[in-house]
């Protein structure tokens, strides 16, 4: 009686760190994946500014400014599926 129990905690202990390591690797992920997406946006607005030169940078502002919101579109409705 006395193993199961130690089991048991041994298991839920496992079952913890498991958990823990997963959802670090997730949310590492995350990062990455924003970062990469606004990076991926203003390479592309850098490119378009240098094709067509304008007294401002309007395109990479733009392009920026739409992968920060596509960024935290996509980590909201990650997180949001991880809640469930």
């Amino acid at each position: 009686m006395e193993e199961k129990k130690e089991e048991k905690k041994e298991e839920k202990k496992e079952n913890e760190k498991n958990g823990q390591l997963r959802n670090w690797a997730i949310f590492s992920g995350i990062a990455f994946q924003m970062g990469g997406t606004i990076f991926a946006c203003a390479w592309v607005g850098k490119k378009l500014d240098e094709k067509y030169p304008s007294n401002k940078n309007w395109f990479t502002i733009g392009f920026v400014l739409f992968g920060v919101a596509a960024s935290l579109y996509i980590v909201l409705k990650q997180l949001k599926s991880l809640n469930k």
